[in-house]
């Protein structure tokens, strides 16, 4: 027999946590999305437009259903947001069809969009970025960070869905990139693995407050740096080097490459 009070304790987390939609209802109606958006990735084709219309119509159904569960933690009516949320896919549709094209004009491997929307880990990331954000945007809790933490677990990459970036976003192999809650990133940004992006304190006092740098419009940072701080400014058409540490601004068009010294014997 079980202690009587690990059984009390957990009967009291049972009767007392909130109901929310399980993580697997929320990845699968956002997974549905993309497939519809991006047909490259399924053999299901819709071949006309009623059809289309129809698969968008159960969308917004089956949002709102999920969003009823949790409706006592949302700002408006779980069917108000399901609809606010489809009329925004063709905004949404929009922005991934420029980071599309930043990933295909900016990686020589890329042989075709068809292959950047099939196998590249970066628009996967990208696209669940842009689908959480409006999320975020709306104001439902919990839901944008299960996505993104979802995203996390196939790509390697960490982006926040509060986290503010602009069209044209290419993120080149992405693993261990860590984009922080309060980052802003201008347009036609790219951005390799292993960088952060992240906060110069983690207390709790600073949670209100930006803490995660601006990375302005036509910027590239290569592998392994670090760009910290909410007061830190990336200029634009600046280009950051791999292993760089930054927690102060540069203006526009400068580089900065971290240079090790070395023993001459």
């Amino acid at each position: 027999m079980l202690p009587k009070d690990f059984l009390d304790n957990l009967y009291n987390k049972h009767i007392s946590t909130d109901l929310f939609p399980p993580t697997s209802s929320v990845t699968r109606l956002i997974t549905k999305v993309l497939l519809i958006l991006f047909p490259e990735q399924t053999k299901q084709h819709y071949t006309s437009i009623g059809e289309l219309e129809t698969a968008f119509v159960k969308i917004e159904a089956e949002l709102s259903l999920l969003l009823s569960s949790m409706q006592k933690h949302l700002d408006s009516e779980a069917k108000v947001i399901a609809k606010k949320f489809v009329q925004n896919l063709p905004e949404v549709y929009y922005k991934l069809n420029t980071d599309i094209e930043a990933i295909f004009d900016g990686d020589p491997a890329a042989k075709s969009e068809f292959e950047v929307v099939r196998a590249y880990p970066g628009f996967y990331a990208i696209a669940f970025y842009r689908l959480a954000h409006e999320l975020y945007k709306l104001n439902v809790p919990f839901l944008p960070r299960i996505l993104m933490e979802y995203a996390h677990s196939k790509t390697g990459i960490d982006i926040h869905p509060s986290a503010s970036i602009d069209v044209h976003f290419y993120i080149d192999h992405g693993t261990g990139l860590v984009i922080g809650e309060t980052a802003e990133i201008g347009k036609n940004v790219k951005l390799y693995q292993g960088i952060t992006l992240g906060a110069l304190s983690v207390s709790k006092d600073q949670a209100s407050k930006k803490r995660h740098p601006t990375i302005e419009d036509r910027v590239v940072i290569y592998s392994g740096a670090t760009i910290l701080g909410g007061n830190t400014i990336i200029g634009h058409d600046s280009i950051i080097g791999g292993n760089v540490w930054l927690t102060a601004s540069v203006a526009p068009f400068t580089k900065v490459y971290h240079q090790p010294q070395v023993k001459i014997s």
